[in-house]
């Protein structure tokens, strides 16, 4: 019988699903195989007694960070409101560094990735985590490469995840690793899960966060854009319409939205194309149409480029059951 021994922290507001989720993941490993394999699952506190997730649930943990461990093969740190709470903590920070030297890989879900990087642990390294965090993290260490728009990252012996769910993501890839695929495709089936998951964290962020407050002049830009986007826009062409240089215009929406305007206007042509994809039963032309994309074929490239996802595919994991008919 093969054994692998994981750990899996948890610290006062962590997330419930984070821990929940790669547990019942790899327990499948042991009823799937009938007993010939098998994950032995720990939980650490990062204090004594009863530890209350971000939902109010409590558990007791197994160990603590203060007792003695076995050597995990595996150590999972998971996200959750408290991690902030933690990054200052030197008893766990040393205890993440020297169980880092000791296991053979460790991951970190969702926001969890910060009490790595609180360790001195991501320096060098590629990782991802929630999209809502993405910009924070490469900010407070930017000595790591943040791929804000992956489910999962592996960087040697480093895995980090993207929000909640994605823990299963990392758990069916670990699976994988240690007991082959047939045993991931059985565990996802058996969890009513995809084995890989299409298209990466922007299919579900939104993509316009940054527009401005309506008394700034770049505004009336924007609103110039969303409500023209099947036009034929170009930088010029904008500038002309507002009555503005082109170099001005470029410039001053930098400044203030963080993105040049031809960013701003993919992003709202594909924002678009979502709402009518989740929305609407229009064709995939008609949205074309509508949304500046000339035609279905463009569409699809651009869409797929973007998102990692068809335009097929995304009606299909999202639509609304109450969309709409629109007039064409």
């Amino acid at each position: 019988m093969r054994k692998i021994t994981v750990g899996l922290l948890v610290f006062p507001r962590f997330q419930m699903l984070d821990i929940a989720a790669p547990g019942d993941a790899f327990a499948e490993v042991k009823v799937l195989s009938k007993g010939q394999s098998e994950y032995e699952i720990l939980t650490i506190g990062t204090t004594r007694g009863p530890i209350q997730s971000s939902s109010g649930l409590t558990i007791l943990p197994d160990r603590t960070i203060f007792d003695p461990c076995p050597h995990f093969d595996t150590l999972i740190v998971p996200g959750g409101l408290g991690v902030f709470d933690i990054l200052e903590d030197t008893t766990l920070t040393d205890w993440l560094t020297m169980q880092g030297e000791n296991c053979r890989r460790l991951g970190a879900i969702c926001n969890g990735v910060f009490a790595l990087g609180a360790a001195g642990m991501i320096s060098g390294r590629t990782v991802t985590t929630h999209w809502m965090d993405a910009a924070n993290l490469a900010t407070m260490f930017r000595k790591a490469k943040v791929e804000p728009d992956l489910i999962y990252v592996k960087d040697g012996s480093l895995y980090t995840t993207a929000g909640v769910t994605a823990g299963i993501d990392l758990s069916l890839a670990l699976i994988e690793e240690d007991f082959g695929k047939q045993m991931a495709v059985d565990v996802a089936k058996y969890l009513i899960v995809y084995l890989r998951r299409a298209g990466g964290q922007s299919q579900f962020s939104p993509l316009l966060d940054m527009q401005v407050e309506n008394d700034s002049p770049i505004a009336t830009v924007q609103g110039y854009i969303l409500g023209n986007l099947e036009q034929e826009l170009t930088l010029p062409s904008i500038a002309n319409t507002l009555q503005m240089s082109a170099r001005h215009l470029s410039r001053v929406f930098k400044q203030e939205c963080g993105m040049t305007v031809m960013n701003f206007v993919n992003d709202a042509r594909i924002d678009a194309a979502r709402h009518h994809l989740e929305a609407t039963e229009l064709t995939l032309s008609e949205i074309a149409r509508r949304c500046g994309f000339g035609n279905a074929a463009t569409f699809r490239r651009v869409f797929g480029k973007r998102l990692g996802i068809s335009p097929a595919d995304y009606r299909q994991r999202f639509h609304s059951e109450n969309a709409h008919t629109e007039k064409v």
